[in-house]
């Protein structure tokens, strides 16, 4: 009976593997098609941008848009998979043979949970460094049309004796350098209580960022009761690598999985809160339940015997639960950037209610329904 049950698995898991394929090319090609689209409105007006050029930064963009819909892959293409299993009879057949939901729901649990893991460690510093790639290659396009005055941009460095404020006009990369420009540095020390206490001001025509050290040009330097001090070049030791200082211009949804760690020591280094990078790598690492948890969500949604009808309304109550828990999902993770729940809490709350939604509907739909058939059962045999 084994090697029977197994290829059953193995037809449901295939079956199921096809229908998230199936979503997946569907949304993905609707959001390469909005994302040219938008691209084509905010750059391609700027700047001698083609089609190719335009094609390229929409192939860079998309990849962390679709990773952010993922789950509604697993989502739509479970509930798609199932529910034509459930049209062709298939899984009347199965039940009737006496194989438990529980049997050929699990392996679709499984792969979910095991694409999540993957594409945690491996999709997603791809995504990242595409995103990446995306945000130089439009700043570049913006920059040669700026027409108003550009957001400052503000880092900060430091370690147990000095902690360094650096504010920038404008930003860019040169030569795999990253360089500063009209740049302003307010260094100070730490005290031995472990207060700030001011040292020095720097103001510099460009600095850029070399091995273990600033490189500024057109300085002058300012310290308490004393006049400034010209000078053509000067060095300043610096804690930032150029991946870490790129990562304090983007978005944490921006920086790889990998990178995350030593992002959050490097900004607990420097004196900046890391709760958002500590609350994108609690989501990261719950990202395989969430899958898991909406798989099991919509097999559960789609179990209902055609005979007894209303499987099209229940499939779009699933449909419409898993945006619910979606934006639940967005909600948490706001609440927890503004400190009102812990980190963890709102980034495993999600996966774990959805998680335990779908395992209570399975139960009353596996366990109840085989209660009301035999119930049946007796009933006509009366």
């Amino acid at each position: 009976m084994s090697p029977g049950i197994g290829r059953l698995e193995r037809y449901v898991l295939s079956r199921t593997l096809a229908g998230v394929a199936g979503a997946l090319a569907v949304i993905g090609a609707v959001i390469v098609l909005i994302d040219f689209v938008e691209i084509s409105r905010t750059v391609g007006g700027r700047g001698d941008a083609g089609f190719p050029r335009l094609l390229w930064l929409t192939i860079l963009k998309a990849p962390s848009t679709i990773l952010t819909l993922l789950p509604f892959v697993f989502l739509f293409g479970t509930l798609a998979a199932f529910v034509g299993l459930n049209r062709r009879s298939e899984l009347i057949a199965m039940r009737a043979a006496g194989v438990s939901a529980w049997r050929f729901i699990l392996p679709a649990a499984t792969a979910a949970f095991v694409v999540g893991a993957v594409t945690v460690a491996a999709l997603n510093p791809v995504a990242a460094m595409l995103g990446a790639s995306f945000e130089r290659s439009r700043t570049a396009i913006a920059s040669e049309f700026q027409t108003s005055a550009a957001k400052d941009t503000w880092l900060r460095q430091g370690d147990s004796t000095s902690q360094v404020v650096i504010r920038a006009s404008a930003h860019d990369q040169v030569n795999g350098a990253v360089r500063l420009k009209d740049v302003s540095m307010f260094i100070y020390r730490v005290t031995p209580k472990g207060g700030l206490e001011f040292s020095r001001r720097l103001e510099a025509e460009e600095a850029r960022l070399m091995p273990g050290y600033w490189r500024l040009s057109g300085v002058r330097e300012a310290a308490p009761g004393a006049g400034s001090v010209r000078s053509e070049t000067l060095s300043i030791p610096s804690t930032l690598d150029e991946q870490a200082a790129i990562e304090r211009f983007t978005t944490p949804e921006a920086i790889a999985f990998w990178r995350l760690p030593a992002t959050i020591r490097g900004s607990e280094a420097a004196g900046f809160s890391a709760l958002p990078y500590r609350l994108r790598l609690h989501q990261l690492l719950a990202t395989p339940l969430l899958y898991a948890a909406l798989s099991v969500l919509a097999a559960a949604f789609s179990l209902r015997l055609m005979r007894l009808g209303g499987l099209a309304a229940l499939a779009a109550s699933g449909v419409a639960l898993g945006f619910i828990f979606f934006f639940f999902n967005q909600f948490c993770g706001a609440l927890g950037k503004a400190e009102i729940l812990p980190a963890f809490a709102a980034a495993w709350a999600p996966p774990l209610l959805a998680l335990l939604s779908g395992l209570t509907l399975l139960c009353y739909t596996e366990d109840g329904g085989i209660v009301r058939g035999r119930t049946a059962v007796r009933k006509s045999a009366e």
